[in-house]
């Protein structure tokens, strides 16, 4: 159970991910189009949201503690299958960022690129199965399944 003080974070951290999701496919569609400074805004604030985003989620641990996840059944397994990747990847996706847009930033774009086509996916991933984490949790809280 969550203490009364902290039971909005989820509700933000998902939408910190969701809002990084839209910045980053704006962003890839801003790049696609040629327009660099548009993209680089957009995957500036993706960067920011994500950083908020991890911001709270450890301070939301840090002080509620550890949160068990208590659906049963199908959720259970809905809910791990999705977290379980999203975890590992989240690690992995760090410091992959991180090159990415210091080479962005350093205009070293040919080796931005390079990055970017695996940064890019992955990071969406995370972004998007965030979210997903939220949504389960919340549903297995509110149906017996």
């Amino acid at each position: 159970m969550i203490a009364e003080q902290y039971a909005f974070f989820p509700a933000l951290n998902a939408s910190l991910n969701g809002t990084s999701a839209v910045l980053l496919l704006t962003g890839r569609y801003m790049i696609a189009r040629g327009r660099m400074a548009a993209h680089r805004l957009c995957m500036i604030a993706a960067v920011v949201a994500s950083a908020l985003f991890l911001s709270c989620y450890l301070y939301f641990h840090f002080r509620a503690g550890n949160i068990l996840f208590l659906g049963q059944g199908v959720w259970r397994k809905v809910y791990f299958a999705i977290l379980i990747p999203h975890v590992t990847l989240a690690i992995v996706i760090v410091p992959m960022v991180i090159i990415t847009l210091n080479r962005g930033l350093r205009a070293r774009y040919d080796r931005h690129r390079i990055i970017a086509r695996w940064t890019f996916p992955l990071w969406m991933y995370v972004s998007v199965t965030g979210v997903m984490v939220s949504a389960v949790a919340l549903l297995a809280a509110c149906t017996k399944v």
